[in-house]
């Protein structure tokens, strides 16, 4: 698999012009935006738009979700390939090396965008009024990159990026409500899950499940089913698995004739401290004062 170190590489190899700037590069798709058939990975962000009439993007192996009007976000080292890309309208690709970030505040900030992390079905579907904005913006970053550059140009796109960023999280969490009346609830979907889990002996066959196990079950990301449930309930997957194991640790320390130990080995605990530390920051109180009150 072929890994770019620089924006001027991947332009070499795929015959394009060389970029005005070695650590950004923009490129306008007109119908067409096919980088070659084969993957890749570079040391860069990209950040793109399309409305793909036909073809293939790959996302970490998984193909992106092909609705029209959709922004995808890569994070430098993941895998990536365009095939056969036909667009039914204008699109564009947004190429930001990582050194480009060095020195300002966004170096740190895009780390928090968790939606880098995204997976297959989870690109961002955006409203005609959202995609005036984006493009708006993209205008707006193409003018200062092809301008003479000077001290502000760097800072002046980095604003921008940031706005487009900044925006796509606004617009992410718009379309998790959308979803969420289309597809119903994330939150009871991963209940259910959860439930299904426990019932039939997961916890005593495979231990305590993980954000990965259960966004699998539910064939979504872990970042994104994370930011699902955050949206619906204020709380991250993790956190309600949480939940959910010391609302059965507490049912079984109320009936259950076995140990706190033998307790928390059923609930799939290895290490009984790191069980009684959980309970504590959860309950208020440790398994051995619930079940002494509760006996008493």
């Amino acid at each position: 698999m072929k890994h770019f170190k620089s924006i001027s590489e991947m332009h070499r190899e795929y015959g394009l012009a060389p970029p005005e700037n070695p650590l950004i590069s923009l490129h306008k798709c007109n119908n067409s935006c096919s980088l070659g058939a084969r993957e890749f990975t570079g040391d860069f962000y990209l950040i793109g738009f399309k409305k793909l009439q036909s073809g293939i993007i790959m996302y970490g192996r998984t193909k992106y979700d092909q609705e029209n009007g959709s922004m995808y976000f890569f994070k430098p080292r993941q895998v990536i390939e365009f095939k056969d890309l036909s667009f039914e309208e204008d699109g564009f690709l947004i190429y930001v090396h990582e050194d480009f970030l060095n020195g300002s505040p966004l170096h740190q900030d895009i780390k928090k965008y968790t939606y880098f992390d995204y997976e297959t079905n989870e690109a961002l579907h955006l409203s005609p009024r959202e995609e005036e904005i984006v493009w708006d913006l993209y205008r707006k970053i193409e003018t200062e990159y092809n301008n003479n550059p000077d001290e502000y140009s760097r800072d002046i796109m980095l604003t921008h990026i940031d706005s487009i960023l900044k925006y796509a999280q606004r617009f992410y969490k718009r379309q998790f409500i959308n979803r969420t009346e289309l597809s119903g609830k994330t939150t009871s979907k991963f209940t259910k899950a959860l439930t299904d889990y426990f019932e039939k002996g997961g916890l005593q066959q495979q231990g305590l499940p993980t954000v990965n196990f259960m966004a699998d079950k539910l064939n979504v990301s872990p970042r994104y089913l994370s930011d699902m449930l955050k949206q619906e309930t204020g709380k991250t997957a993790i956190e309600l698995i949480h939940i959910n194991l010391i609302t059965e640790a507490k049912h079984l320390l109320k009936t259950a004739d076995q140990s706190i130990a033998e307790i928390a080995y059923a609930l799939g605990f290895e290490n009984l401290p790191y069980f009684s530390r959980l309970f504590k920051k959860e309950v208020g109180i440790s398994p051995n004062q619930f079940k002494k009150h509760e006996l008493n």
